[in-house]
């Protein structure tokens, strides 16, 4: 997933109203000027905590500054006196907020989650000081209406276009009555989402599953073990004592391998109850709010709902198609998903009658326990055999950086001159082809307890050749962090997740853009995860796989047996897969559907209703997320867009089959990609982007035989 540019829609779901005193002069501080590191890198050397606000504050006074200047502006409207000079505002607020998002989401702490709530609704002040400025939309509306006359070059015009549309779509054309109210709203659902994200962090902290013996780990391999050792003493915790850590997801990894049921119970139910406990991080009053204020903020914009105000400019464009599409996967995935569960039943009660022991109606804490055992048996595939061979930095440069040289031509070189935020975050300047050097990527692996679930790609620093940026960029994921001095070794899950985090960066990277409103990954959410699914695939290429497969102990590649078994099984549990992730998709959808009459809601309730509703409520199967901590779409911008995963499912897929059709694994492939997708960021309307890179609209097909949904 991709992160900070949500954080500016989310704190630009945000920006305070600039009535300021001008504060004392933050010359010292290392946001103030442009840094001087290469590519403008962040100078975490020397930032504090305290450098924080000061810059925030600032940056806002400043560039609301910046745009009074512009709608006062006496002279006619211009797209350089106007529209570009937007885009050259808010310097120091961009610079200090795309760290701010980073470290707040990959390094937090109490200072920077209060600053986080305290600063939310001033952002979102901000923002409608800008967007709600009618002698500014005034402007923009005069350049809009004469811009096909203005003899433009095609990027131009589109920023035109998104521009006045975002205008729009923030209320410009509101009376001064609703503005108002609208206000009220922004400011009270920014301070909300802040409040959520860190009830969530704290919970999922809270909720980690402390075990005092480690006979109850048994499945786990040593490493693992140790890792929960080192995590309890981290936590202050005495000898004898193991911590499981929470993800961010409803099923946890070591619910794979622990064989303990009682443990396995535990653990779901930490993770399933975690924001639900009636305490201080209980979030479903918090979600409630949100969701009554998103449907109330629609109502004044003239929408129906807040999906169809958030998809308005989206490529599903209206909820309606959104939903449409996530129903014709339903009844596939659930049939499947049904078909698996009473195969691991059936595996159930024969374990429990070798063992003489009665039986027990599977539950979730049973599934992946199971499942496992089922893909040994059928496929003779392990995932404690594979392993080893997926050790983290070699993962990382003979597979994720070798994919992006044989497809694009990319060199990598780590740098070790460069200020990090963490001790584990690695960096590497990116070369083009032809040796330029073209970015920096920041790779930051291993789960913190302050650090959000999931994972994510975003920019330290956008690339724009109106500002002169090339792109920083940084990858975070939670992966378990190894013993010291022992290497960390992937499931075969995580190494996707790397591949699928590059892709993001690979986006981001190859930005060429004149215009940072356009550049990268500032897309439609049904867009901008294409390219990160599309670059899954190469994980699984033979030729890249060769590469990276490797026993370093050993020195010895995969041996073809084993891959051979990988592949066989590649479809196992897609059902499984599908189902949890259309049962949140639709969860989300549902919530943002809900119009401004409807009463309010319990979440707990509601959640049963909709998924008894959309027919995808299947007990062994819960939601990949569950209302309650539903991180993305309660404050990571991917309100009524979570069906992007699967949207951009069909166009990942669909756009392999290209590749596989056109030669697959070859520069000249990768250079026309490159050229034509991953390079435009949102330049071009994205279905007809899509479209002259294909030849073709998106097919579902691909999709449904990738994803194990057509027998």
């Amino acid at each position: 997933m991709t992160n900070l540019r949500l954080l500016l829609v989310a704190a630009t779901v945000a920006l305070a109203n600039t009535a300021h005193a001008s504060p004392a002069p933050i010359t010292d501080n290392p946001f103030y000027a442009v840094s001087p590191l290469p590519f403008q890198a962040p100078q975490f050397d020397k930032i504090k905590d305290a450098d924080y606000q000061p810059a925030i504050e600032e940056g806002m006074r400043l560039h609301q500054a910046e745009i009074l200047a512009i709608a006062n502006n006496k002279a006619a409207p211009t797209f350089d006196n106007t529209i570009v000079a937007m885009e050259k505002s808010g310097a120091l607020l961009g610079r200090v907020m795309q760290v701010f998002g980073a470290i707040s989401g990959a390094n937090s702490d109490p200072v920077l989650q209060q600053l986080q709530e305290d600063e939310a609704p001033k952002l979102a002040a901000h923002q409608d000081a800008i967007y709600l400025n009618s002698k500014l939309f005034q402007r923009v509306d005069a350049i809009y209406k004469q811009r096909n006359a203005l003899k433009l070059d095609a990027e131009s015009v589109r920023l035109i276009e998104v521009t006045h549309h975002n205008f729009i779509l923030a209320g410009a054309k509101l009376s001064i009555a609703d503005k108002t109210k609208l206000k009220k709203l922004n400011e009270e659902e920014s301070t909300l989402s802040s409040q959520f994200n860190n009830k969530l962090r704290d919970a999922t902290k809270k909720a980690a599953l402390v075990v005092d013996s480690k006979d109850k780990l048994a499945g786990l391999s040593e490493a693992e073990i140790n890792a929960a050792a080192r995590a309890a003493k981290e936590r202050g915790l005495p000898e004898g004592k193991y911590v499981l850590a929470l993800q961010n997801t409803t099923q946890q990894p070591a619910l794979q391998y622990l064989t303990d049921r009682a443990t396995r119970q535990a653990l779901f139910e930490a993770s399933w109850n975690r924001t639900e406990m009636g305490d201080a991080n209980d979030t479903r009053k918090l979600i409630v709010r949100i969701a009554e204020i998103r449907a109330k903020q629609a109502k004044i914009l003239g929408f129906s709902s807040f999906a169809a105000w958030k998809l308005d400019d989206q490529m599903a464009k209206t909820p309606e198609a959104a939903i449409g599409f996530m129903q014709k996967l339903v009844p596939a995935a659930t049939a499947r998903a049904k078909r698996e569960a009473q195969d691991i039943q059936s595996q159930i009660d024969q374990d429990q009658a070798a063992l003489k022991q009665p039986t027990f109606k599977l539950q979730p804490w049973d599934w992946n326990l199971y499942a496992e055992e089922i893909k040994k048996a059928r496929y003779d595939v392990d995932e404690n055999q594979i392993r080893p061979y997926f050790e983290l930095d070699n993962v990382l440069q003979n597979g994720v950086f070798y994919a992006a040289n044989q497809l694009y031509g990319l060199t990598f070189k780590e740098r070790h001159d460069i200020p990090v935020y963490q001790e584990d975050v690695r960096v590497f300047e990116v070369f083009d082809k032809d040796g330029t050097s073209m970015a920096l990527f920041y790779c930051d692996y291993f789960q913190r307890d302050n650090k959000n679930g999931g994972a994510w790609m975003d920019n330290f620093v956008g690339q724009s050749k109106l500002l002169g940026t090339k792109p920083v960029i940084y990858n975070v994921t939670n992966f378990t962090k190894p013993a010291p001095g022992q290497t960390a070794q992937l499931s075969f899950d995580d190494v996707i997740t790397m591949f699928h985090e590059f892709g993001h960066g690979l986006h981001g990277i190859f930005a060429n853009g004149q215009y940072p409103s356009l550049s990268g990954t500032a897309t439609a959410r049904d867009f901008v995860e294409f390219p990160s699914q599309f670059n899954e695939h190469w994980a699984t290429d033979p030729k890249i796989f060769a590469h990276y497969a490797v026993n370093l102990k050993t020195g010895e590649a995969m041996p073809q047996a084993l891959v051979d078994k990988i592949k066989k099984a590649g479809n196992f549990n897609k059902g499984y897969a599908m189902t949890e992730l259309s049962a949140a998709a639709l969860l989300d959808l549902d919530w943002h559907s809900l119009s401004a009459s409807a009463p309010l809601q319990d979440a707990n309730q509601f959640e049963t209703a909709a998924l008894n509703k959309e027919k995808i409520s299947l007990p062994e199967v819960p939601s990949r997320y569950r209302s309650s901590y539903f991180l993305h779409i309660w404050a990571n911008g991917y309100a009524a867009g979570y069906y992007a995963y699967p949207w951009t499912q069909m166009l990942a897929d669909d756009a392999f089959d290209w590749f596989q059709n056109h030669g697959g694994l070859t520069r000249d492939n990768g250079d026309r990609f490159r050229a034509m997708i991953l390079s435009q960021g949102n330049s071009k309307e994205l279905a007809g982007l899509y479209q002259d890179w294909r030849g073709s609209a998106p097919r579902i097909e691909p999709m449904l035989e990738n994803r194990g949904l057509k027998e």
